[in-house]
């Protein structure tokens, strides 16, 4: 799955902070701490970047 540009229920613009979240918890950083600094407060927003599932590469795989 791709991040949208916008929570898909509040509306806040999230897409441009998915890279650096990406790599500081692939830097070991907690989750927690990193969504709060990048000030993600609201459920919808956070549940968005942890539920988050990056398959794209996967499907790369698959093309005509």
């Amino acid at each position: 799955m791709i991040i949208p540009i916008r929570c898909m229920t509040c509306g806040k613009p999230v897409a441009h902070l998915w890279e650096e979240f990406q790599k500081r918890t692939q830097d070991g950083e907690d989750s927690k701490t990193v969504l709060d600094e990048l000030k993600l407060i609201k459920y919808c927003c956070r549940s968005l970047f942890l539920t988050n599932v990056d398959v794209y590469k996967d499907v790369a795989k698959f093309k005509r």
